[in-house]
């Protein structure tokens, strides 16, 4: 064996107690097997490799363009495609070539591995599972207005572990995607239309009929509120210094802006026409009465009233 260099000798004499090869082919002849099975390794790899490649990849990108997934998990499907192929090409290679012993042993290695990480990034691994539905089911798309337990705001981006949302004060908010998918959210721009409900209280002296013309004009005259279908007006309560008519409006296309704006707008006009017509918005008064005792000690009641009291 001195015809070989020092450290092929030294791996050679590593591999057992066998006989030592003197020669180039004592050495091929003991060898010979493993490069067959080397060969056979790299044969299957290719083989299981370049059908994955050409056949399942292709397959899997036209199921999920043809389900009309949102680009990130068609992105998110292809990655998992190719990763599936490359241990489906290992795990072959290996069977092929005779190392059943090896896959045996990484099985359990990676089994080891896969609970240990899974017990480190238990929230991690939930917010992604979790984009991963809210890309798929679509509670909420870029530029809609939603809100949550927590705040709202317009979506400026849905990623596969958070979801970024701008604020109204013009704050970016990242919202992991646990939160969103395990709680309810409120998209009020879902649809074409969206309904408000605003209500006024007016005096007990005051001509319902009156109050609820009043404000059916001003709706009708509110640039944003739709004729069909139309305001609505219901006495709902005869509260403790008011009757309460319950006004219903609808927005078409709605924008968290043009709500806000249409609802400020129809409140100012019916407040205007109120005054101008005398009919009144009561509100709750607190009246404190009492007397001192020869002791300094105060002692007070409260009382409730209305103005027309």
């Amino acid at each position: 064996m001195s015809f070989l260099p020092p450290v092929v000798q030294s791996i050679i004499l590593a591999q057992g107690d066998g006989p030592v090869p003197n020669s180039v082919d004592e050495l091929l002849s003991q060898y010979s097997g493993l490069v067959g099975k080397v060969l056979a390794f790299l044969l299957a790899f290719v083989v299981v490799y370049l059908l994955g490649k050409f056949v399942l990849l292709p397959l899997v990108r036209r199921v999920l363009d043809q389900r009309g997934f949102d680009p990130t998990v068609r992105s998110l499907g292809e990655n998992v495609a190719n990763v599936v192929v490359v241990l489906l090409a290992v795990a072959v290679a290996f069977t092929v070539a005779g190392f059943g012993s090896v896959i045996a042993a990484f099985s359990v290695f990676a089994g080891a591995i896969a609970l240990a990480v899974g017990f480190a990034m238990q929230d991690l691994l939930a917010n992604f599972v979790a984009g991963v539905f809210i890309l798929k089911d679509r509670p909420f798309e870029v530029g809609d207005w939603i809100e949550w337990v927590d705040g709202e705001g317009r979506v400026e981006e849905i990623d596969l572990r958070v979801t970024r949302v701008r604020t109204f004060d013009n704050e970016l908010v990242t919202v992991p995607n646990g939160t969103l998918a395990n709680d309810a959210v409120t998209n009020p721009v879902a649809y074409d239309k969206l309904r408000r409900t605003i209500v006024f209280g007016i005096g007990y002296g005051d001509d319902i009929d009156q109050a609820i013309e009043a404000i059916l004009d001003e709706a009708a005259d509110v640039e944003g509120i739709m004729d069909d279908p139309g305001p609505s007006v219901r006495v709902t309560e005869l509260g403790d210094s008011s009757i309460n008519l319950q006004s219903r409006i609808w927005i078409r296309n709605p924008d968290r802006g043009d709500v806000v704006g249409v609802n400020s707008e129809f409140v100012k006009r019916v407040k205007e026409r109120f005054d101008a017509e005398g009919i009144d918005m009561p509100y709750p008064h607190r009246q404190l009465t009492g007397d001192v005792g020869v002791d300094g000690s105060v002692r007070t009641s409260q009382v409730e009233s209305s103005p027309d009291d």
